[in-house]
């Protein structure tokens, strides 16, 4: 905790510059995410579901929500399950995404970033909080699903190997190895993609609903 905490910045005054800054160093963001941690109350879902953050904001008004939501919506219904956002704003329940500091404000995309350090930095704290953050919904939810890739990836697997959790992350790893392009600027590709979003939906999102079904009957 207090090499993540040296990592934050002292400066608590955003401005315009710092919101183009990476946000995981602000002391705003460290600060609205122990309120998260230590205050906020979550009630139990069946499901939760932890899904990226977005360039435009409110999170909720970008393409990628809109079609995440979309897709959950057709599968559970809307009282089942929880969405939490993480990423280069930490980890915020979907239902904070305007809560201060500026979740709906800061642009920043941890995918052009060429600083190594800053990358490395990112995991770290990243960790750190997804971590704590599965601490503390560890009965909050009965079936966790994930999904993600690159970075965002590499630090849930992380939080959820430290805590012990068990989650289903999508996209698979033979998935993201099927479908990787060393031509293309994001070799991954994009969570928009049809192949991810259908593995998602039938292996992730169908599998947890069946899942919680066996759960209720035993």
């Amino acid at each position: 905790m207090r090499e993540i905490s040296e990592k934050i910045r002292i400066n608590h005054e955003p401005n315009s510059r710092r919101l183009l800054d990476p946000p995981f160093y602000l002391r705003e963001f460290e600060e609205a995410f122990r309120y998260i941690i230590d205050e906020y109350h979550i009630p139990p879902h069946d499901i939760g579901v932890f899904i990226p953050c977005a360039v435009r904001k409110p999170y909720s008004t970008s393409p990628s929500h809109r079609l995440f939501h979309k897709i959950l919506n057709s599968v559970y219904a809307d009282t089942s399950y929880h969405v939490a956002i993480f990423g280069t704003c930490g980890t915020v329940p979907a239902e904070l995404e305007c809560m201060y500091p500026p979740y709906a404000q800061y642009h920043y995309m941890l995918g052009k970033c060429t600083n190594q350090r800053i990358k490395d930095d990112f995991l770290k704290i990243e960790t750190y909080r997804l971590t704590e953050f599965l601490e503390k919904t560890a009965d909050t939810y009965q079936l966790r699903i994930a999904y993600c890739i690159g970075a965002f990836r590499r630090a849930m697997a992380r939080a959820a190997a430290k805590t012990g959790t068990d989650i289903l992350i999508y996209p698979t790893d033979p998935m993201i190895e099927r479908m990787y392009n060393d031509d293309c600027p994001f070799p991954e590709g994009s969570l928009s993609m049809q192949e991810y979003i259908d593995e998602f939906t039938e292996g992730g999102l169908l599998r947890a609903k069946g899942g919680m079904v066996d759960r209720l009957e035993k």
